[in-house]
């Protein structure tokens, strides 16, 4: 007999349907009146009969025609939702979908598999992880090393010996011990009232990413879990199945207890899970229906799926890589924008930069010289104030190498940081196979995170803070020689007045984002754990700042386009023209004032998926070939990069102001 999961006031119930004639409509109906039946008040209904409602799948939302039957609309254990005619949606009240639905209703489960053996993870990695491109399987020596692990935790419970979170209670109650009948009961215990975290559930990326974070590190074979449980968790994993992930609630310390329960008690089938079969459901029935069983937990495993870093990790491999695109692209907007402006390219003479041997900076003026070069890319508006009698740029354009630069040593400091801690083990104890013995230590500790999130929110801000201050020459026409805000009949027109304020606002929020909440600590667990790392803040407001930083850039960007057009007929260069091309393909030029958000975020989206790279690379790597033939893209020093560069071009034609 199919069965349906039906979803009625955030109340899940499982309806049989005896008849494949049964229809949409008397799904609904069953489901309304089951769930009057657990009501005391009925749900405030009279009957079923009464309640007028419309149904629709939870996975993408579609509406079902209540006249059709079951049979032809629903697969068996199809998960579906009744929303009833006049209810107002609580505050509390967890959708069915989460935000972005649209993303998740083409979501097409992955055919390639990652192997995971606890020390290979990049950053990369784990951002395809989250994005559900890859399904995961553990390697061979990986599996031998957990089932070793396993081995002593086994031995230490046969032998009833005192260990720590093994056969004791755990912070303050660590020297309480758990009679063996009870061990099982302590795990399942540890899991639930842990599971203490508040505010919204990170998104199905996010619990992604969270979940093969986790299970990369009990790859490692130092957790003591056992190979069933974490093969459980893997299929988990590959049916897409997250728990239900509060974003607040870690301390950093010790590791992310709060969200690493989440994670562990919806494997359990308790709590709330997601799936895009599913929406949101009970765990239990999200499990059910892709033909899963809950875990069991056994001593040890719930203290090793709960205790590490892979929150602040996770989230922050997320951040370095959005940082990462960022950056890169940021170089070509501000050389769009020094187009624009009529600038210089002196300042980015190779020889300054090899007599300050920063390796960022040295390959933003690289990129700069790439996509601005008169001889590889002859450039009618750099022609055509060749003779000007400005002798300098503002800082802003000149100093790109420098505050670019050091954005981009940030974000390598950091990763190096991120792929460390991705592939370490964090748990407490330590289980050492080859020793025999479980060893108490601080590894879950999640300062190094903590810290070099905070650096890196602090570091990329400064894109946002310049390119800020370039969209304001840009809108000035006393700096830009362009009429102002970009529009033409101004008064009329406000053209981008107050997109500009808008980037203002961003930047001046990052500065308070930029506060390092590692610098905090605050005592918990009765001052067993008596410094912690505060470093889920540090994660999350890093992908804050990174979200603003693309945001101000997509600002630049379109105002940067937009004065190409009063520059018309001359053309920029080659690269650029492409990058205008690419931004006129989503947003037409400006004649006169009309909604501007969704040109806002419609360049922003350029952005975040590196879009604008795309387009710029190839004329960038050219470059790098030609002008650098010893060298493969991103692999010289910045001291070499300046050094073979001056060997292979002969000259600097740059596009001069005159000099006098």
């Amino acid at each position: 007999m199919p069965r349906y999961t039906v979803h009625v006031r955030g109340e899940w119930l499982a309806v049989p349907c005896p008849h494949s004639t049964n229809t949409v409509g008397w799904l609904g109906k069953e489901a309304v009146r089951r769930y009057m039946k657990n009501k005391p008040d009925n749900g405030g209904f009279t009957s079923a009969e009464e309640v007028k409602f419309y149904v629709r799948r939870c996975k993408g939302l579609g509406l079902l025609d209540l006249d059709d039957t079951v049979e032809d609309a629903l697969e068996d254990n199809e998960f579906v939702e009744v929303v009833v005619e006049g209810d107002i949606m609580s505050p509390d009240f967890i959708p069915s979908q989460p935000e972005g639905v649209h993303l998740y209703s083409k979501y097409r489960e992955p055919e390639q598999y990652i192997s995971l053996d606890g020390n290979s993870l990049t950053t990369q990695d784990l951002v395809n992880l989250g994005k559900g491109l890859y399904k995961i399987k553990l390697t061979p020596e990986a599996e031998a090393k957990v089932k070793q692990s396993r081995e002593v935790i086994e031995r230490i419970v046969k032998e009833q010996r005192v260990v720590y979170g093994i056969t004791t209670g755990f912070g303050k109650f660590a020297r309480t011990v758990i009679p063996n009948s009870k061990l099982m009961e302590l795990q399942m215990n540890l899991v639930r009232s842990h599971s203490a975290g508040v505010g919204k559930p990170l998104t199905p990326e996010r619990s992604r990413m969270l979940l093969a974070l986790r299970i990369n590190v009990l790859a490692k074979g130092h957790s003591g879990i056992s190979l069933e449980t974490l093969q459980q968790v893997i299929e988990a994993f590959n049916a897409s199945c997250l728990p239900y992930i509060p974003e607040k609630g870690t301390v950093g310390a010790s590791g992310d207890l709060a969200p690493l329960s989440h994670l562990a008690l919806g494997l359990t089938g308790e709590g709330k899970m997601w799936s895009p079969k599913s929406g949101w459901a009970d765990a239990k029935y999200v499990l059910e229906a892709h033909g899963l069983k809950p875990i069991t937990l056994k001593p040890k495993e719930g203290l090793a799926l709960i205790n590490g870093t892979q929150m602040i990790t996770s989230l922050g491999c997320e951040a370095v890589e959005r940082a990462s695109a960022i950056a890169r692209q940021a170089d070509i907007v501000a050389a769009l924008t020094l187009e624009v402006l009529k600038g210089t390219t002196k300042a980015f003479d190779s020889d300054i930069h090899t007599v300050r041997p920063h390796r960022g900076q040295a390959e933003v003026a690289f990129r700069f010289r790439s996509l601005l070069d008169s001889d590889h890319h002859p450039s009618e508006i750099a022609e055509s104030h060749r003779f000007c009698d400005r002798v300098q740029d503002a800082y802003t354009m000149r100093c790109c190498p420098q505050v670019h630069g050091v954005v981009n040593d940030t974000i390598a400091f950091v990763k190096d940081i991120m792929t460390t801690e991705i592939n370490s083990a964090t748990d407490n104890p330590m289980v050492f196979a080859e020793r025999a013995e479980t060893i108490s230590g601080g590894n879950f500790h999640g300062e190094y995170p903590a810290k070099a999130l905070d650096y890196l929110a602090i570091g990329v801000h400064e894109l946002a803070a310049i390119s800020e201050r370039r969209i304001e020459r840009l809108c000035n026409p006393s700096l830009s020689e362009l009429p102002a805000f970009l529009v033409t009949e101004g008064g009329l027109n406000s053209g981008f007045m107050i997109a500009h304020c808008t980037a203002a606002a961003l930047v001046s929020e990052n500065k308070a984002l930029c506060h390092p909440s590692s610098v905090d600590s605050l005592s918990t667990s009765a001052a067993t754990e008596d410094h912690v790392s505060m470093g889920g803040w540090s994660a999350r407001k890093a992908l804050r700042v990174i979200e603003h930083v693309e945001q101000v850039l997509a600002i630049e960007l379109l105002s940067a386009c937009q004065g190409i057009e009063f520059l018309r007929p001359l053309k920029t260069t080659t690269p650029l023209e492409k990058v205008y091309d690419l931004v006129r393909s989503v947003v037409r030029p400006w004649m006169r004032d009309r909604f501007m958000a969704p040109d806002i975020e419609a360049a922003h989206r350029l952005l975040v998926e590196q879009k604008v790279w795309e387009v710029a690379e190839p004329y960038i790597e050219k470059y790098r070939r030609e002008h650098i033939p010893e060298s493969r893209p991103g692999s010289p020093t910045a001291f070499s990069l300046g050094v073979l560069e001056r060997k292979t071009h002969n000259g600097h034609n740059h596009r001069h102001h005159n000099e006098l």
